[in-house]
């Protein structure tokens, strides 16, 4: 007789009948119930002692539990996943190791499992692939957040660094204008120093999509820190992957903890700055927090940089008060936002590059009579 899917208890009051009638001899009993003939006398001195209900199945679970995890940091899991829902099993490892309780991390999300505190959206599958500066400092990655959710027209500026994940900056500015995002920036290169390079996207205020040159008044301010700038490919969010990374976690934290409004706006993000850099582990760090990893540029700002200085016997000529330069015979449309600045020509067989600062911005063709913005993510110094 097979069991199937029959409840087992039924099936042991089915046993302890036909063997209390003793129609069969129990040998033949056990067969037909495909069980031994001790666990069959076992059912039956259960019966005889307990009734019906010492027959059904007995817990195997263990009395003692050594194990287990003590319903004090058990309960410990719990509040701390309470007070940053959106911080996962590894994280949450890493902070209770800092409070001197040791768990393996999937022992702490059977914990959050238990206590239904893991949705199926919050489980993501590991970046496989990672690509990132040598240093800090080298490289700035720099975006807006979306503005769902944030009551403005756009969400919070973030500043991050390539290398160490540290937030350099994140910042409510209210609108995408160019104003309040330089006096963001101020604030930031004088608190942190300035970055070797930035990256950012084709979005406003760094780069104008209804003029033909690209750059504005912005982004030639940043160059003439002697900051080296790239642009991402046009609806290719991957290029800055850490930025919108950042920009992912800082929205599940608005989702899950709830934010204030109005001027309570920029203490909270200032406070989630302070956590994400110093207390969060990064698991592409090694469970690293950002701040112990990042460190100040040695490179200062200064408010009123002096000329740049492009390296003797440059090709160097000034741009005109409109942004046009005079080469091989005709005017090139370079960049009103440059206009009467001095850039350097680097030729390349037939081809001229032309670069402000350290950040080439446009490349002539004069062969084929073209002018090309360059606004696509490069990698490298060029070699002259």
């Amino acid at each position: 007789m097979a069991w199937g899917t029959v409840n087992v208890d039924e099936q042991r009051m089915q046993f302890v009948i036909l063997a209390s009638r003793r129609e069969k001899p129990m040998k033949q009993l056990c067969e037909q119930f495909q069980i031994s003939r001790p666990t069959g006398y076992q059912w039956l001195r259960r019966f005889h002692e307990g009734g019906v209900a010492a027959v059904a199945e007995k817990s195997r679970r263990p009395r003692r539990s050594p194990t287990r995890t003590e319903a004090e940091i058990e309960q410990r899991v719990v509040v701390l996943r309470q007070e940053r829902p959106d911080w996962g099993a590894r994280k949450l490892q890493v902070l209770l190791q800092r409070q001197g309780v040791e768990l393996p991390a999937v022992t702490v999300h059977r914990i959050l499992l238990r206590h239904h505190l893991v949705r199926p959206e919050d489980r993501h599958r590991a970046a496989v692939l990672r690509f990132e500066r040598e240093a800090p400092n080298q490289l700035w990655q720099m975006d807006f957040k979306g503005p769902v959710g944030w009551n403005a027209p756009t969400g919070p500026l973030a500043v991050l660094d390539d290398h160490s994940r540290y937030a350099i900056a994140l910042a409510e500015t209210g609108s995408t204008r160019a104003e309040p995002v330089q006096e963001r920036l101020q604030e930031a290169f004088a608190r942190c120093g300035l970055p070797e390079a930035m990256l950012m996207d084709h979005g406003t205020p760094w780069w104008n999509m209804q003029a033909a040159s690209g750059w504005t008044w912005l982004t030639v301010w940043l160059m003439r820190q002697g900051i080296q700038l790239y642009l991402s490919g046009y609806r290719h969010p991957q290029t800055q992957g850490k930025v919108e990374r950042f920009n992912g976690v800082l929205e599940a934290a608005r989702q899950k903890r709830g934010w204030g409004a109005g001027p309570e706006q920029q203490p909270w993000l200032d406070a989630f700055r302070q956590e994400y850099n110093y207390e969060r582990p990064h698991q592409a760090l090694q469970m690293k927090t950002p701040g112990s990893v990042w460190h100040r540029s040695q490179r200062p700002y200064q408010a009123n940089p002096p000329a740049w200085e492009y390296e003797s016997g440059a090709d160097v000529r000034r741009l005109s008060t409109h942004g046009q330069l005079y080469v091989q015979g005709r005017r090139w449309e370079i960049s009103r936002a440059l206009a009467r600045q001095w850039v350097q020509l680097i030729r390349v067989e037939e081809r001229i590059l032309v670069y402000y600062c350290r950040s080439l911005v446009r490349e002539l063709d004069p062969p084929r009579q073209r002018s090309t913005a360059v606004d696509r993510w490069r990698g490298g110094t060029p070699k002259v």
